[in-house]
């Protein structure tokens, strides 16, 4: 069973939907909680405003879907694929992903604060405008990605890759830089100075 950041177990689930074809379907306030999705299609599905709560995710397949201002709230997914999803303005808070795959994944906005990434893929992928704070980020692969105009305040980012990443307008008061891969990475020239800081420079002008 996964756990939180803070150690805190995921809750149990009380009803099963299993192996359902939601291919291509369009949901609307729909509302889930404590409920486990084992094996269920989602490719290009359409959800807007839909509310899953304490929700577990197990090999659902999320290409191509869209989600928007939709909740997942302390949820778990678990080797799920979100290859090319978008998720616009959707909260996430305490949601946790397990060896899942995220090929050019969107996020657009919305709160993805708590959230559990570490160790996760992210290459190609798009974060912009989202709020991560204390998001765990640890050892998370973003070559080539964007987290632009994202906030990161206590997020844990210890051994991520952001090689060539674009961090332009990102809060970048906690990345220590000593402790992840910055190579090629495009920052601005106010984040220039928080980083040269980090370092212990006496940036003056």
């Amino acid at each position: 069973m996964a756990e939180r950041r803070h150690g805190a177990p995921a809750p149990p689930t009380e009803t099963t939907i299993r192996s359902a074809d939601w291919d291509g379907r369009e949901i609307s306030g729909e509302i889930h909680h404590r409920v486990l999705f084992q094996d269920v299609d989602m490719t290009e599905l359409v959800d807007h405003g839909s509310s899953f709560e304490e929700c577990q995710f197990r090999n659902v397949r999320f290409n191509v879907s869209t989600h928007t201002d939709a909740r997942f709230l302390n949820c778990v997914f678990s080797r799920c694929s979100l290859f090319d999803a978008t998720f616009e303005s959707c909260k996430l808070t305490g949601s946790v992903f397990e060896g899942c795959t995220f090929g050019l994944l969107k996020v657009e906005g919305g709160d993805w604060s708590y959230v559990g990434l570490a160790g996760a893929d992210l290459r190609g992928s798009a974060f912009r405008g989202v709020r991560l704070r204390e998001a765990d980020l640890s050892g998370v692969r973003l070559e080539g990605a964007e987290l632009r105009r994202a906030d990161l305040s206590g997020a844990w980012l210890r051994e991520a890759d952001l090689t060539r990443c674009d961090l332009r307008g990102s809060d970048l008061s906690t990345l220590d830089p000593r402790e992840v891969t910055l190579a090629g990475a495009i920052i601005d020239p106010f984040q220039a100075t928080v980083v040269a800081g980090a370092l212990g420079f006496d940036v003056r002008d």
